[in-house]
């Protein structure tokens, strides 16, 4: 068998009406004879026609289509699955709301073999709102997540963010040798999250091996955003999951000896943080401005809750 240059690694859950124009995109991708590639459907316990539509699928003769199921609920552990069963060096993964540009297959592969120092990179993500986005939208939209940078650019220490999982592309091996054990951020579950930005959490371990991180403008998906994903209570609730997420992400970004000297600053610059917000906005009904602050709320109790969860499962382990 014939070594995959690349393999396009898909988590769906009940992705029966998204899947389709997914594999169509993926299907027509262009450039991509002189590559060996494959698109991996990681099921993650559908209970619709998910698996079906995928049996079904006619697929080309240069590239393969695989199917597996992965019972366990949970982002990070699909992607940890696709990470097992994926053949290409280089995977990238998208979610079963993400349309690829038709040459994202040739970019990505031709950004891995021009960057071999990068251990990963991100997309650009375009939004496509299937309802106009509220008033000030644009505050929050990065969290959903959108990237419209048109230059691409490496993320140095000075950057403090980092890719979405949406388009991210990594180098197999460095994943294996660098994310290693129980990562604390699990990312979605279903349709709903406990805590969010599971990739994250791993790219800052690979960022600390020393390999780096790269944003490729040229690489581009577009990224639809349903109604119910605008709606208040699912903004509200989402801004809140990603700000008790931030602690360990800070933490990541400091060695272990100067994490206790940091805590102190973040957490009390996190309450300055809440009460200028308040002041600001005391007596506004805007939505957005309600999500920054749940958001702020939600980082300032994030050590606490990262913590509490860590207990509990420490405890049910014994």
């Amino acid at each position: 068998m014939l070594p995959i240059d690349f393999t396009v690694a898909i988590r769906v859950f009940n992705a029966a009406d998204r899947l389709p124009a997914l594999l169509d995109h993926l299907r027509s991708q262009q450039h991509t004879d002189a590559i060996r590639w494959e698109v991996l459907i990681v099921d993650n316990n559908s209970t619709d026609r998910t698996a079906e539509i995928v049996q079904n699928y006619q697929w080309l003769p240069h590239s393969e289509l695989r199917y597996v199921l992965e019972p366990q609920q949970g982002a990070a552990i699909a992607r940890k699955r696709a990470i097992q069963e994926a053949r290409g060096a280089l995977i990238g993964f998208l979610d079963d709301d993400n349309l690829p540009a038709l040459d994202w297959v040739e970019k990505a592969y031709q950004f891995g073999q021009a960057h071999p120092e990068a251990g990963a990179f991100g997309s650009r993500i375009i939004p496509d709102y299937e309802v106009e986005p509220p008033q000030n939208f644009d505050r929050i939209a990065h969290y959903l997540p959108t990237m419209l940078r048109k230059e691409s650019f490496r993320y140095d220490t000075h950057l403090r963010g980092m890719p979405v999982g949406a388009g991210l592309v990594i180098r197999r091996q460095i994943w294996l040798n660098h994310v290693s054990g129980t990562q604390i951020i699990q990312g979605p579950v279903g349709r709903g999250f406990a805590l969010k930005g599971e990739e994250t959490e791993a790219l800052w371990k690979i960022k600390s091996a020393n390999w780096e991180i790269w944003y490729n403008a040229e690489m581009s998906i577009v990224h639809k955003i349903p109604k119910w994903r605008l709606e208040a209570a699912y903004l509200l609730n989402f801004l809140k999951v990603i700000g008790l997420s931030q602690h360990r992400f800070r933490m990541l970004r400091y060695r272990p000896w100067q994490r206790p000297f940091v805590f102190p600053l973040l957490f009390f610059n996190d309450v300055k943080k809440i009460a200028s917000h308040q002041l600001k906005h005391w007596n506004s009904n805007d939505l957005i401005a309600a999500c920054e602050l749940q958001f702020f709320i939600g980082r300032l109790c994030s050590p606490f809750y990262i913590w509490s969860q860590l207990l509990a499962t420490k405890k049910a382990i014994k």
